[in-house]
């Protein structure tokens, strides 16, 4: 499927958006040297080109890790994604494509591990929102398509992950804070974070006994591209994260450093559990 097709098939609003021309930019860097604690590492991280994606796979490469960059068509955010990378000593390679597809997918492990060796980390990250006041508002294709891009490929990546992660390896999903909250203007993507919640618990425990450790982060209102560019409301946006105990939104790399930790052998006694870098919103586990 070419990019414009791609962009047509998903596509109801400006999603998911250009890091490279919002304002204020995100903070993406990572706050400290590294240590080496994915040092030999290799990590497929979605929805890398921009947001916590990136900030992700810049932290990840600092600690070691070679990094495969899925996005969906923004070329301009991915190619810096790489470029940070790479300016930490690590390889990084780029796949574009649609992860509600099952072949995509595919691929996207296939060519992980021809061009960088092996898999030992999958960050299933990336996803799509859209403001709805009504669920009457919310059409068939895009209902499907919220499910086919933030569940659907998290089933379809870890079906083709699967034979090349071994005893040690991570799964680190990104739920949200509105899997626990909800949130009137995104039933959708709410509805679609409780299932990754739960797809997360079930997995580990379908996983644990061979060695893999699955884990989820559940960031609340997070400073990226995806809510300025139609994920949320123009009324929502103009009060980003002020509801928050800490009274604002939170950045790309003040989130980055729970996927590290998931990621790592700091973390190995944690499997099923979901940590959540979210402003000091108290929320039931």
């Amino acid at each position: 499927m070419s990019d414009t097709e791609t962009v047509e098939r998903i596509r109801e609003d400006a999603l998911p958006g250009h890091e490279s021309k919002l304002e204020p930019k995100p903070d993406w860097a990572p706050f400290y040297p590294g240590s080496g604690r994915l040092a030999g590492k290799v990590a497929i991280v979605t929805g890398a080109d921009s947001g916590i994606g990136r900030a992700v796979a810049a932290l990840f490469a600092r600690e070691g890790a070679d990094i495969a960059i899925v996005y969906l068509c923004e070329h301009d955010d991915a190619a810096r994604t790489k470029a940070i990378v790479e300016a930490e000593g690590r390889k990084a390679i780029t796949l574009a494509g649609d992860l509600g597809g099952k072949d995509f997918c595919d691929r996207v492990v296939a060519e992980t591990v021809q061009q960088l060796g092996s898999l030992h980390i999958l960050v299933n990250n990336a996803g799509e929102q859209h403001a709805d006041k009504e669920i009457t508002d919310i059409t068939e294709q895009q209902l499907k398509r919220t499910f086919q891009t933030n569940i659907f490929s998290m089933f379809f990546l870890v079906q083709a992950a699967r034979l090349h992660l071994g005893k040690g390896a991570a799964i680190i999903n990104c739920t949200s804070v509105t899997s626990y909250q909800g949130s009137k203007e995104l039933l959708d993507y709410s509805s679609t974070k409780g299932a990754i919640t739960a797809f997360t618990r079930a997995l580990s425990e379908n996983l644990v006994g061979d060695g893999i450790r699955v884990n989820a982060v559940a960031p609340g209102p997070i400073w990226t591209p995806l809510n300025p560019s139609g994920g949320a409301s123009p009324e929502k946006l103009a009060t980003f994260g002020e509801k928050t105990p800490m009274g604002r939104p939170g950045q790309p790399n003040e989130v980055a450093p729970s996927f590290l930790f998931l990621a790592c052998e700091d973390s190995r006694y944690m499997s099923g559990q979901v940590l959540h870098p979210n402003g000091g919103t108290i929320v039931g586990s």
